[in-house]
């Protein structure tokens, strides 16, 4: 955790004494002080450090001003460049958008005429250094060098507070540039006005990864505006209000009498009408807020407590557990109402609406932690979901600001329907849910008509063919299981038939599920398992054909026949973890990372495999390579991720595997047992149970389970049902540094 060194600002001693005298009276109490918000900043981790609450609606937080991949959250721990603080950022993806509403403080006059080709020109731009920087959950500072401002953020679920304090005497102005935009993202359409002495409003409709983003905003400052200046589209202009598609102003403050400038800025997808809505009431303090959301952090982490004396270990987790929270986002308002793709305002009645869902990435290990988690709001998250489907009758696949954006394969707001419904989370209208789920699965876009036609894709007819076959057969097994727990026989037949569309793409000769042509017979040649090319005239999407033929966790028992029986299929699930981890090709997707093998830990299709050897009878090998990469794959560092964070799935893995446990067929109600790492795991379960699961002797080197007892009885299976857990109780391991080829056998 970063500390703050003594500033000769008196503000900032202050504050940094503050932050150490609460860590050290709190530390063992208080999860929340585990927390690094600087982990996954570096390297591909793609996090931001920027303060937000639990699924909150905003993530007010600095931005650097760079487009490029690793800069996709706005920020980048590698700079020492900010170019200022916007309300919306994205947690690890691999795409970036958003950064809307940026506010920036100075302390001089600037010219915003001027034509800023990068962020080399931005008037407003400053360094900072990261020693006078810090983050912690709810709440982010850093000191500006160039103007000498302190900027602390903090926020609640829909309002974003900013205190900047000043030198004395010193200017006291702060620009907000509706135009300013990374990466993908492109405003539009923008406008501000100055309503009164203490307040602006304003929208900015963009186009980018989300193409129709509208947010509307307000923001009421601590002192009246003495003077201000409009831009629209570089040029000045008179009066309070200006439109453009680039509008942007500068505001005055009087110095006397107070160093600090405060805000509190709260944004709607509806209107300014309902920002106002959202903006808390008068009074709220940014110290009142600054508490409350460390409160709401300490609650949501409290949900897991984790015993180490490895102190490392904790930060990891409990980053990992913060990071598994702060999306999907709020998205409705105060009064329920909310914007679609297709600018219909609709309200959520009974539930709040959520956006920012990575489905293709969450659905593995995220959406089943919050099943456990929050159970509440899974039930909204697919009412969310639902609403969406009204758009076009598809569910969603990536949706971001109500926006589908179709990335990436499959549809996987399907097994996150099931897996809540099938663990008994209502909610949502189960009839109509499964409504969506046939809907979708039955109609002909994103390579659905070749797959209803020939039982897979062909490769030769739709590029990423065997990695969307494969995700669609698993869709299917969804389908299947909601529609026989409705009574929905002759769909559950159907649909269980076609999700062993797998099958077809097997290639028993060399063990990997290969791209066939139309004709049925033959593969696509010349073959490379170890070949990526990313993203196009590929049968694999981001990786290869080593991480992409293990995608069956639906039937896991069929797939070990088809390698031929248990003992070559570990043969060549162990060659996966062993083999040299070179990628051949002149277009290797940059996703593939967190390589052990040809294992690459650092891309979701990865995630499950080590627990497959639980079904082959080698449970032992399941808890030695889980073990190892809970060791390579995590660190404390800002690289401390080894691939995009993707919205909580890495993070999630992480909570999971660590405790000792992981959905490795995410709807199928059970988890399977690897290798935990605590030497006791307590899920404070929303039913007021708990749920223990202690690891006798574990240690750096006890990572074999020796024996386990459920409840005081032997327990000698490699999976536990969502069931057992939530009935609370023991789950006790004895670990060791050999592995015991008898135990989970039977």
């Amino acid at each position: 955790m970063r500390k703050i060194t003594l500033l000769s600002l008196t503000v900032i001693f202050t504050a940094s004494c503050k932050i150490n005298v609460d860590k050290n009276t709190h530390h063992k109490s208080f999860a929340a002080n585990y927390v690094d918000p600087f982990i996954g900043t570096g390297g591909h981790g793609h996090t931001y450090p920027g303060a937000t609450v639990p699924f909150g609606m905003l993530q007010v937080s600095p931005d650097n001003g760079i487009s490029s991949w690793d800069w996709c959250s706005g920020y980048h721990y590698s700079d020492s460049i900010v170019s200022g603080f916007s309300h919306l950022h994205l947690s690890g993806t691999g795409i970036g958008d958003l950064a809307d509403i940026l506010f920036m403080p100075t302390n001089k006059k600037l010219d915003l005429t001027a034509k800023a080709a990068s962020r080399d020109f931005l008037p407003y731009k400053s360094k900072y250094n990261h020693v006078h920087e810090k983050a912690v959950p709810g709440y982010y500072q850093v000191f500006l060098e160039d103007p000498k401002i302190n900027v602390e953020l903090t926020s609640t679920q829909r309002t974003a507070y900013h205190k900047y304090t000043y030198n004395n005497n010193d200017t006291q102005s702060v620009v907000v540039d509706l135009g300013f935009a990374i990466n993908w993202d492109k405003a539009v359409k923008t406008s501000v006005k100055i309503e009164d002495a203490n307040t602006i409003s304003g929208y900015r409709y963009s186009t980018g990864w989300a193409k129709n983003q509208k947010v509307f905003f307000v923001a009421k400052f601590s002192k009246p505006i003495t003077e201000s200046i409009i831009t629209a589209d570089r040029k000045v202009v008179s009066g309070q209000n200006a439109e453009g598609e680039n509008t942007a102003l500068q505001l005055f403050f009087d110095s006397k009498n107070s160093k600090e400038l405060g805000i509190k800025v709260a944004l709607s997808s509806v209107s300014v009408e309902n920002a106002k809505g959202n903006l808390d009431a008068e009074g709220h303090s940014f110290e009142k807020a600054k508490s409350d959301a460390a409160s709401d952090w300490n609650k949501a982490l409290s949900k897991i407590t984790v015993e180490t004396p490895v102190d490392s270990l904790k930060t990891i987790f409990y980053t990992a557990l913060y990071h598994a929270q702060v999306a999907p986002v709020t998205y409705s308002d105060k009064n329920g109402q909310f914007r679609r793709e297709d600018d219909k305002i609709i309200t959520a009645k009974d539930y709040t609406a959520y956006s920012t869902l990575s489905l293709w990435d969450t659905f593995r290990a995220e959406n089943p932690l919050l099943t456990i988690l929050e159970p509440t709001k899974v039930s909204d998250l697919i009412n969310s979901m639902l609403a969406y489907y009204g758009t076009k009758k598809i569910l969603p696949v990536w949706t971001l600001y109500a926006n589908e954006t179709n990335t990436m394969t499959g549809y996987h707001s399907i097994p996150v329907i099931a897996d809540a419904y099938l663990k008994g989370i209502k909610g949502f209208d189960a009839e109509k849910a499964f409504e969506a789920m046939k809907a979708t699965m039955m109609q002909d876009e994103r390579g659905l008509n070749f797959y209803k036609k020939y039982g897979y894709i062909p490769y030769n007819l739709l590029d990423e063919s065997v990695t969307i076959t494969l995700e669609y057969a698993y869709d299917d097994w969804c389908v299947a299981q909601m529609a026989k727990a409705l009574g929905k026989t002759a769909d559950y037949e159907f649909f269980s038939k076609r999700s062993k569309a797998y099958e077809y793409l097997f290639d028993a000769k060399s063990g990997f599920m290969r791209g066939k042509s139309e004709d049925g017979k033959s593969w696509n040649e010349p073959f490379d398992p170890k070949h990526s090319n990313h993203r196009e005239h590929t049968d694999y999407t981001e990786g290869n054909a080593w991480q992409h033929s293990w995608f069956v966790p639906h039937n896991v028992d069929d797939f070990i026949k088809l390698h031929g029986g248990n003992a070559t299929f570990t043969k060549r699930l162990e060659q996966l973890f062993t083999e040299s981890s070179e990628i051949t090709g002149n277009n290797v997707s940059a996703d593939i990372s967190g390589l052990i093998g040809q294992y690459a830990h650092g891309n979701e299709p990865s995630h499950h495999i080590a627990y497959m050897f639980n079904h082959a009878g080698q449970p032992w090998r399941t808890q030695y390579w889980v073990r190892h990469i809970l060791d390579t794959q995590y660190n404390t560092t800002a690289n401390g991720l080894s691939g995009n964070e993707d919205c909580g799935q890495m993070s999630a893995w992480y909570v999971f595997s660590s405790m000792g446990l992981y959905p490795m067929n995410p709807a199928s109600g059970e988890y399977e047992i690897g290798s935990p790492i605590f030497e006791k795991s307590t899920l404070n379960l929303p039913n007021g149970k708990t749920f223990v699961i202690e690891a006798e002797n574990v240690s750096d080197k006890n990572f074999y389970i020796q024996s386990a007892t459920l409840n005081g009885k032997a327990f000698n299976k490699t999976a536990i049902s969502h069931q057992e857990i939530l009935n609370g109780g023991v789950l006790h391991f004895v670990m060791g540094a050999q592995p015991n080829q008898n135990w989970g056998l039977n």
